[in-house]
């Protein structure tokens, strides 16, 4: 696999190797592919795996307009960060209740990533509380509030305070439409698996 390491600017790098690929020119995508010697998907793992292991930073800008602490990562290993109720008054959610808690959050995440709001695991099971589209997709070019559909799915009333941890944020890298061709057939590729599903490799 190339080693992309001997880039110095990555940023740069990227940017010169999208220029080449423009969509559906499919001669220029051919062209870089014979040039690195690889694929477009090993291409991206290349990369991928080359900007963590360098210092490489993403910029992520956010607001906080909810008075409370600014999203932070405890530890430096940690992949996520905390969201926090952003409401006036406590609110308690019945079992099997949902709802839309505000975080006061706002978020511009870099085009080549998503922001998923995911459970908290210690709210799950000890609560029974957890996020009810886990993992929620935030897109690049969304600038609205982001806002934490809770759900209680224990037997007995949660209590939600302002200020509660109640989800955690994490960034992640996702494949753009641009490097992907969908292509619809009459026929799908055999595979091991087949359409085998829900429980078809059994329990052990």
């Amino acid at each position: 696999m190339m080693d992309f390491k001997k880039f110095k600017n990555m940023d740069s790098t990227l940017k010169a190797l999208e220029k080449m690929i423009k969509k559906d020119e499919k001669d220029n995508i051919k062209q870089v592919e014979d040039v690195v010697g690889l694929d477009l998907a090993d291409i991206e793992a290349s990369f991928s795996k080359t900007m963590s292991t360098v210092d490489t930073k993403i910029n992520i800008s956010y607001k906080n307009l909810s008075g409370l602490e600014d999203p932070v990562y405890k530890h430096s290993e940690d992949s996520g960060f905390d969201f926090r109720a952003n409401i006036d008054n406590s609110l308690i959610l019945k079992p099997l209740e949902r709802t839309l808690i505000p975080t006061g959050l706002y978020f511009e995440v870099h085009p080549e990533y998503e922001l998923q709001v995911r459970p908290r695991s210690g709210l799950a099971i000890k609560n029974g509380i957890t996020v009810l589209n886990t993992p929620g997709t935030v897109d690049s070019n969304y600038r609205g509030e982001i806002k934490i559909i809770l759900i209680n799915l224990s037997n007995e009333d949660f209590k939600v305070e302002r200020g509660d941890r109640i989800a955690q944020g994490v960034f992640n890298n996702v494949l753009k439409p641009k490097w992907l061709s969908m292509n619809k057939v009459d026929k799908l590729s055999d595979s091991s698996r087949n359409k085998g599903g829900f429980g078809s490799t059994g329990k052990k």
